[in-house]
């Protein structure tokens, strides 16, 4: 998981305690109040800032299910080199 999208992904979550919540890839975003609507959100938000199309086939709740998993279905549409480095790419 990359910088920009630990950053774009915070404003979309509702801490469950105090402080601020620790984005690990098996962050549960349910949890944390991703609903439909907000994945519908989410993905126009990921779309824009990373200037990709995710496919239909990956539009699912297991995408949406951690963030380690929406990381990997985002990393795969990115150009070489651009989010699958050991600096960019987190695996669960």
């Amino acid at each position: 998981m990359d910088a920009r999208f630990t950053a774009l992904l915070r404003p979309f979550l509702k801490p469950a305690g105090p402080g601020e919540i620790t984005l690990t890839p098996d962050t549960d975003l349910r949890k944390l109040g991703v609903d439909s609507m907000q994945a519908i959100e989410l993905l126009f938000a990921v779309e824009d800032t990373f200037g990709i199309s995710l496919p239909d086939e990956e539009l699912n709740d297991t995408t949406f299910a951690t963030a380690g998993s929406l990381w990997n279905v985002i990393a795969a549409q990115l150009p070489a080199g651009a989010g699958d480095g050991t600096a960019g790419r987190e695996t669960a």
